[in-house]
Order: structure tokens, then sequence, then C-alpha cells
């Protein structure tokens, strides 16, 4: 595998966490970032690693975004875009110089700190505002430029919004398009895509697809809210295992 850059053991690990990410990002609309950095930061450096998952939500976004078209809420969607358009440019300085274990460490408590929020049931009784969405946005932008985990902002701020189920979903796929491809070309100005890069995209291209088509069936047939739960539980557990490699290593 050395043409890969990986032993034969990480390969394996990077491609069941694709799947396993790619099979929640079809049915939530989220979590891919989220389960694959922290899963596969585990056996490569981050700054390897969100350069290729930043690829792969991308391509996992073009093709979920037809399907979702009609329910995106395209006000919310401007102001996010807006704020992490300006920040992501920060988020990307701060990949390219921060070291591999504390950035290890501070993925790891993001996600911890968004999936317990989540699993608490955090709601807003109205829609938020502008000011918030933009603030959000920046976050967002940092965030993904930085560990391209970008989604915890923003999945809170639907998922605890009045919006549906149907729309929350569909806003998230369209912004996670949106701020992908912005940290991707930064990304790649930063040098951090390199041809290595690309040649492990394309041996997760279809473990990646192949969750994506698995998650959407379950979208429809599945009970929302109990795989919810699942994933919440899982991005915990993933947290965890981040946190302590970082400290004990």
């Amino acid at each position: 595998m050395n043409y890969l850059g990986l032993d034969f053991s990480s390969l394996i690990v990077t491609i069941i966490a694709v799947f396993i990410a790619g099979v929640i990002r079809g049915y939530s609309g989220f979590g891919f970032a989220m389960v694959a950095v922290t899963s596969i930061s585990l056996v490569i450096p981050p700054a390897r690693v969100v350069p290729l998952v930043l690829i792969l939500e991308v391509m996992a976004s073009i093709s979920l975004v037809p399907k979702v078209w009609r329910d995106i809420d395209w006000y919310s969607l401007r102001w996010l875009l807006a704020g992490s358009l300006l920040a992501t440019p920060f988020g990307v300085y701060l990949l390219a110089n921060i070291p591999a274990e504390p950035m290890r460490i501070s993925i790891s408590l993001l996600v911890l700190v968004a999936a317990i929020l989540l699993l608490r049931g955090w709601a807003w009784k109205r829609m938020p505002g502008r000011p918030l969405i933009l603030t959000t946005g920046i976050a967002c932008g940092i965030l993904n430029g930085a560990a391209a985990i970008g989604g915890p902002p923003v999945i809170l701020l639907y998922l605890s919004s009045p919006a549906g189920v149907e729309v929350s979903r569909a806003s998230i796929i369209a912004y996670f398009l949106g701020i992908d491809t912005m940290s991707l070309i930064m990304a790649s100005i930063q040098g951090l895509t390199t041809f290595q890069t690309l040649l492990l995209t394309v041996v997760c291209l279809v473990p990646l697809l192949i969750g994506i088509a698995v998650g959407s069936r379950m979208f429809t047939k599945v009970d929302k809210e109990s795989f919810r739960h699942h994933v919440l539980v899982l991005l915990i557990i993933l947290a965890i295992a981040g946190l302590l490699r970082g400290i004990i290593i």
C-alpha cells in the first residue's frame, strides 16, 4: 500500500469508516465528516484525513442534492454560506499550521459536545433570526476549514429549530455541498490535497456510494428518532476514543 502511503490495517479502517459514515450521511443528511474524521484520524494524521473527507463529502452531497432540492430552506442557507465563506480561510490556516495531536483532541472534543447537545434534545421555540444564522455560518466555516467538521453548529441550528425533518435534512445536505466545496478549494491552495489523497479518494469511492445508497433506503423505512439516537451514541464513542488516543499516546 506504499502508493497510498498507508499500511494494510490503516486502509481497512479507512474503508470501513467511509462506508459507515456513508450510511449515516445517506440517512440523516449529516454525520459523514464527524464519523469519518474521528475514525480515520485514529490511524492517519488529520492534515491528510481532512482533504480526503472534504472530497468525499462533496461527492456525497452531489449524489443527494437532486433528491432534496424542493425541501431546501434557501433563506437560512444563504446566510449560513455567507458566514462560512468569510471564516473558512482562517480554518484552513489552522489546519495547515496546527500539529496532529492537538488537532485530533480538538476534533474529538467538538464532536463530543455536539453529540451530547443533540442527544439531550436541545430545541428552539422558533426559527433563529439572521444574526444567529450568520454567526453559526462563521463557526461552521472555521471548524470545516480546520477539521472538516463544520457540521455540528449547523446541525444544532436545524435540528433544534421548528423546521421539519425533511426541510432540516435537505438544507443540511445543500449547506455541506457549498461549505465543503469552499474548504476543498482552499485546502488545495494550501497544498494539502496531494496525489496520494486523490488515489485514496478513488479507493474510498465505492464504499462511500454503497453506504449512501443503504442509508438513503433506510431513511424511508427506519424510525428516524431511533436511528438518530444510535448515530449520536456512535459519535460519542468515537469522540471518546479519539480523546483517549490524543491524551495517552
